[in-house]
């Protein structure tokens, strides 16, 4: 299907409806880190999403079937593999999660960011 200058979108123009939710209590290794999301875009076949995530102090456990492109607005989290290794990222920082990446998510200042996540089909 041929596209044209109107089907693209500016997040910053976008009215997307904000979603708070709580993480599932098994998941939660600290806190209570209540997060909101704004997907401001889902493609047709549902692989690929993209938008704004927003999660307070806390901690939790990741497990990723999806990849999934960040870019962190604002605060600072930390990410920890199963093996103890970790990584803190902060305002300005991009970086890629590959499906298959299991460990901890920890927000260590109120964190913001931009999401672009594809989800490899289940059938491939």
């Amino acid at each position: 299907m041929m596209q044209n200058i109107d089907s693209i979108l500016n997040f910053a123009k976008l009215n997307t409806a904000i979603e708070r939710y709580k993480l599932d209590a098994e998941k939660v290794l600290a806190g209570n880190p209540g997060q909101e999301l704004q997907n401001h875009y889902s493609s047709d076949c549902e692989q690929f999403h993209a938008g704004v995530w927003q999660g307070d102090v806390g901690s939790w456990k990741v497990s990723y079937s999806e990849h999934e492109y960040c870019e962190i607005l604002s605060g600072s989290s930390k990410v920890t593999d199963n093996n103890g290794h970790s990584i803190t990222v902060k305002t300005g920082d991009r970086f890629v999660i590959p499906a298959g990446f299991e460990g901890t998510w920890e927000v260590l200042d109120n964190c913001r960011k931009v999401y672009v996540i594809f989800e490899a089909n289940a059938q491939q």
